[in-house]
């Protein structure tokens, strides 16, 4: 790779850099000005200018929860639920967003559009709640759904409570149509809770809360939670009662709509953007997910064949709705949500339901509101550890069976991370020292012969004596006893644990606010410096931990001494490079990840200044000059193929 070369991708990644920065920032500053214009409108009680420029504002950035929060509000104020409402609707619904706009169910009659459940069309929006010690729930009458669910033992990153969801952030509900073919979604209805209890405290012994949907006396559809204490699994029973005359008698499936928002919880977006996707279970069958650090702005899969469980998973945290039976198949999507403070992602989810239209059907399934732990989620059954993003084949077998295994016995006795992340590198190191002595001989010995190989350099300048350069090269070494791929193997066979823990470090929750020397969280990045400015891929702040780890490397390289091609100019620039590059991509990463990068540097630092002491350069030297004496002994390979070749010419001669 020349001057020219380089400096030609430069200017196209400077132009395509430059392009999306000018793109983006013209784009924030029209969604800006509106919402500016919008603001102040609200504020003077301009309702109808405010919500012309709240609409506006989101033909920039269609994705904003805040934004049609707003419109919800002014058209509540001002009534609307006419064409105007719903050309808002139409803006916003552009991504596929859920069904939030105030005041669109009013406009057509209850009666008409409910039929049998009209009288649950209007209701009294009234929270209860379930928690024990691990989870609150918060249970809303309109739509029987969970409204909010709060993990007790966590908090976000800036010290708040932390809320997997919340509010019109979320739909789920069972949709179907009746007999006489109206359209019903439960997540729009009205339930009637079965005890006046508006607290539910779980101590010793589960408990429950049943709501009913009521169509009649004597048919109705009730949802019941039930929480066992120190849990985060939750039991859902969906009993359909006395429903064969209203659900259509050929209606074999229930669909459940199940959308959701997903809040920002942690400090560095870009890592929580990278570990969140959709799963899913396959009935009976493996684990697969949405592709993860996707560059498109939508992921939508079909899925034909049964399934066992769906969860919507951030990086630390998950939601999944499990299924004691199976469901019948399903469609997931994932949309971003890049211009929402609030808000990093939007699923969404249509699940087929088995259903027998008959006098009572019941549909048992579970739901998960908690933290993606593997000793947790393994206790829980069901394949749910799967959840956390490991890696696939050898890479996920290494944190499974060896990295998670030797870090969760040092957690039983040591408090501080830190200390735990030095002793597993150490552990890491030690076991892998034969193949690093290994590899650091093969390196030493062939600097020894540097010289020589120069000195065949100067033999053999011509580009056409290539060939032959490469032939007396490879005697030296075999001359010499030092097998030039001797270092590279070594290495090669380490490069499954480093991606490993590449794997492990972003992705445990032990390491989540935990603190260490001056990383406040060994989970996201470390900073000693914010920066009033973002630069591309390096982000918005210096991380510590990744510059130590850049040094490190840079200092292991210069010890390790060039070997024969480094000296070239394009390979030696690259070789310097490669450090750089990790430390503007890893800057935003994992700070325990840098930490456990700089250890595993200055270990293999100290190994290789002992492994110096078992290179004797004279010794080398001594056996080159010895078999330089020596005939060459052939392979028997080798002397196979000379005698073919000798026989081949032997019998063209007789004819």
């Amino acid at each position: 790779m020349d001057r020219n070369t380089i400096t030609g991708i430069i200017l196209i990644l400077a132009i395509f850099i430059g392009f999306s920065l000018f793109n983006n920032n013209r784009m924030n500053k029209a969604y800006k000005a509106a919402i500016e214009i919008a603001d102040s409108r609200m504020a003077a009680g301009e309702l109808e200018t405010a919500r012309t420029e709240y609409v506006n504002a989101l033909r920039y950035k269609p994705n904003q929860p805040d934004v049609i929060a707003r419109i919800n509000e002014i058209n509540q104020k001002l009534g609307i639920v006419n064409e105007a409402a719903s050309k808002d609707t139409a803006i916003i619904q552009q991504s596929n967003q859920p069904e939030i706009i105030a005041g669109q169910s009013a406009s057509l009659s209850d009666s008409t559009r409910y039929g049998v459940f009209s009288k649950a069309a209007t209701g009294s929006n009234d929270l209860i709640t379930l928690e024990n010690n691990k989870v609150e729930l918060k249970i809303s009458l309109k739509g029987g759904r969970v409204y909010s669910a709060r993990l007790k033992d966590y908090r976000t990153h800036d010290a708040r409570p932390l809320i997997l969801f919340s509010g019109d952030s979320t739909v789920f509900g069972f949709n179907f149509f009746t007999s006489d073919n109206k359209a019903v979604q439960t997540n729009n209805l009205y339930f009637t809770p079965e005890s006046d209890q508006k607290y539910v405290v779980v101590t010793s012994s589960p408990q429950s809360v049943v709501l009913r949907l009521v169509a009649d006396a004597g048919r109705y559809i009730e949802f019941k939670y039930t929480l066992a204490p120190d849990k985060y699994m939750v039991d859902f029973n969906v009993n359909f009662k006395s429903m064969e005359s209203i659900i259509a008698a050929n209606q074999s499936n229930l669909t459940l709509d199940w959308k959701m928002y997903i809040p920002q919880q942690e400090k560095g977006r870009t890592n929580e953007e990278s570990y969140s996707t959709i799963k899913y279970k396959y009935y009976q069958d493996d684990v697969d997910y949405l592709k993860l650090k996707s560059n498109k702005e939508v992921e939508k899969v079909e899925i034909p064949t049964k399934l066992s469980w769906v969860a919507y998973q951030d990086q630390f945290f998950s939601t999944v709705v499990i299924t004691n039976d199976f469901f019948l198949n399903g469609s997931v999507t994932s949309n971003k949500t890049p211009a929402s403070q609030k808000y990093f992602r939007y699923y969404t989810s249509e699940i087929g339901v088995p259903f027998n239209p008959g006098a009572s059907n019941e549909i048992k399934m579970k739901l998960y509101y908690g933290p993606n732990s593997i000793t947790i989620l393994k206790k829980e059954g069901y394949e749910l550890d799967q959840i956390v993003i490991l890696g696939k084949n050898i890479i996920g077998w290494i944190n499974r069976f060896a990295i998670i295994p030797i870090f969760n016995w040092l957690d039983n006795f040591i408090d501080s991370y830190g200390i735990i992340i030095l002793i597993l590198t150490i552990i890491i190191k030690i076991v892998l020292f034969p193949l690093t002595f290994k590899s650091y001989q093969s390196t030493a010995k062939m600097q020894v012969l540097k010289p020589l190989v120069d000195e065949l350099g100067k033999k053999f300048p011509k580009k056409e004596d290539a060939l032959k350069k490469q032939q007396a090269t490879m005697d030296l070494y075999k001359r010499a006893g030092v097998n030039p791929m001797g270092g590279c193997l070594p290495m090669l066979l380490q490069m499954p644990i480093l991606f490993a823990m590449f794997r492990f470090f972003p992705v445990s929750i032990e390491l989540r606010q935990e603190h260490f020397l001056w990383a406040t969280d060994l989970s996201t990045y470390d900073s000693i410096l914010q920066l009033p400015f973002t630069i591309p891929m390096y982000g918005d702040h210096v991380s510590l931990f990744t510059i130590l780890m850049t040094a490190s490397t840079l200092l292991t390289m210069k010890m390790t001494g060039s070997t024969p091609g480094s000296d070239q100019p394009g390979m030696k620039l690259m070789m310097y490079m490669m450090p750089v590059m990790f430390m503007v991509i890893l800057n935003q990463f994992s700070s325990g990840l840098t930490y456990y990068y700089f250890l595993a540097n200055m270990i293999t630092y100290a190994q290789n200044i002992i492994s110096k002491q078992f290179i004797n350069e004279k010794a080398v030297l001594a056996k080159l000059e010895a078999n330089r004496k020596k005939p060459i002994v052939k392979s028997k390979w080798t002397q196979r193929l000379e005698q073919a070749a000798k026989q081949r010419g032997i019998s063209t001669t007789k004819k």
